[in-house]
């Protein structure tokens, strides 16, 4: 394992493009908080985002997996994959270059190494990627999808990171935890309408309610900066969406903390997986790739990287339980 390939890193408005995707649910799909939803791409980069790209050798008991299985990639001695260009830290530009940086398209340059091919990204946006799946254009995904029951019927999954929401305070607030429906009781909380995250506040309060307790305070906010002033500034308590942007932004800004998380599919636990068209043999090699990365350390450089510990597995499933359909 080695490090190179630097990365253009400027200082500019990320704090805005990513402390607002936590507070309001836009630009990274916060209805659907594992599903990336095709976004502008980015020109902002982090202060302090990774300097270094990650890199692996090949894994041999993989590259022999991969052999045996009969898989075929689209272009010989590539591994096509599909990424994304959001906001950080799952994939976005980095300010001055052309490929995607951070944890998915990491997690696919690291999958194509460890199989012994050639890491050849294509950025699709979210609607286009199953198809492109379906149809061969691209042999994999790493775009943080989450494995669905539904999904399984389709394509096959290697799990490689846990779906997390998270609540974000300012850094300097006295909220030490918020766990559990007691934890939100008389909080102004920032949510996305009509998301995943709200479906768990919603419930939470009417828990609080049957109880005689005060419920949370929901503020719904179509101005996303507005949305990142009002925590600042302490008109709200806190945000609730996806961990990974909430975590990097606390991270990059040093003006927010992370106070709790709950898995994705509340109160179903839900995994990110790197995805394949179902029975064409490649989840096999993938999966052993996964887990060698486990052992040997890589992995967990990645997620400390773009502070995403949190999510992190002990051993990565193929078609692990899925969320159930809908």
């Amino acid at each position: 394992m080695a490090l190179s390939k630097k990365q253009g890193i400027a200082i500019g408005v990320i704090a805005a493009a990513v402390v607002a995707v936590v507070g309001v649910g836009v630009s990274i799909g916060l209805t659907r908080p594992a599903d990336a939803i095709a976004a502008p791409e980015p020109s902002a980069s982090a202060s302090n985002a990774p300097a270094e790209w990650v890199h692996t050798d090949a894994v041999p008991e993989a590259v022999a997996a991969l052999k045996a299985s009969g898989f075929t990639p689209i272009e010989p001695g590539k591994l096509t994959v599909a990424v994304g260009a959001f906001v950080p830290p799952l994939s976005y530009v980095p300010e001055g270059e052309t490929l995607p940086s951070g944890t998915e398209p990491n997690i696919g340059s690291l999958i194509a190494e460890g199989l012994g091919l050639e890491y050849n990204p294509v950025v699709v946006a979210w609607a286009d990627w199953p198809l492109g799946i379906q149809s061969g254009k691209y042999d994999l995904i790493t775009a943080n999808v989450t494995v669905t029951e539904e999904r399984k019927e389709l394509y096959d999954f290697a799990s490689y990171r846990q779906d997390l929401l998270g609540f974000a305070v300012r850094a300097d607030s006295s909220i030490a935890k918020i766990e559990t429906a007691d934890d939100i009781s008389g909080l102004k909380i920032v949510v996305g309408s009509g998301t995943n995250q709200e479906k768990v506040l919603l419930n939470w309060n009417e828990e609080l309610v049957a109880a005689g307790k005060a419920p949370a305070d929901l503020q719904y906010y179509d101005d996303t900066a507005a949305a990142t002033l009002a925590l600042l500034s302490g008109r709200v308590d806190a945000t609730f969406g996806p961990n990974a942007t909430a975590a990097w932004a606390a991270r990059d800004t040093g003006e927010t903390k992370i106070v709790g998380v709950v898995p994705g599919g509340y109160p179903l636990q839900a995994d990110i997986a790197a995805g394949t068209k179902k029975g064409n043999g490649l989840v096999e090699p993938v999966q052993i790739v996964l887990n060698d990365l486990i052992a040997n350390g890589t992995y967990a450089e990645v997620l400390k990287a773009w502070n995403l510990t949190s999510e992190g597995i002990e051993t990565s499933q193929i078609n692990p339980p899925g969320l159930p359909k809908s």
